[in-house]
């Protein structure tokens, strides 16, 4: 049976999900907050994101920055590291491994077909938005990884 979204039982695999994870010698309370202030090379910005309460304020952030140059072509690898730290910890390793062989989709209605697979009647509606589901297919490569 696949999991089509990380919420409930399976939030824990969502980068909002509260662990430590380091990036670039810092310190961070989340993934997505690692992940959004990866996006700029300004650390003023980078210390701001960092100590944001909420993973969600880390997002919202992270759309108002300047982007690093080579954004696109690192992006895929920062998450890569950051998901592999996360799943580090034994319980959170252990919870993910007994996921067995399950497809991971990122299911969101966000519109988000890079990292999921919108389910919005919008984006349903729309054959030729076709999610990715990258952050998926992270979680089932660090999961492969594992064992």
């Amino acid at each position: 049976m696949t999991i089509t979204e990380f919420q409930g039982e399976h939030r824990f695999l969502s980068n909002f999900w509260y662990v430590t994870v380091i990036y670039d010698y810092e310190i961070y309370p989340s993934v997505e907050h690692a992940y959004q202030a990866a996006k700029t090379l300004d650390m003023e910005d980078r210390d701001y994101i960092r100590h944001l309460p909420k993973p969600g304020d880390a997002k919202r952030a992270g759309k108002n920055i300047v982007l690093r140059e080579d954004w696109d072509q690192v992006k895929l690898l920062v998450m890569k590291n950051l998901v592999w730290q996360k799943f580090q910890y034994p319980g959170l390793k252990s919870k993910l491994l007994a996921t067995g062989d399950r497809a991971l989709i990122e299911g969101n209605r966000w519109h988000d077909n890079f990292w999921g697979v919108c389910s919005c009647g919008v984006c349903q509606n729309t054959k030729h938005i076709i999610g990715h589901n990258y952050l998926g297919r992270v979680l089932m490569d660090v999961r492969s990884k594992l064992r």
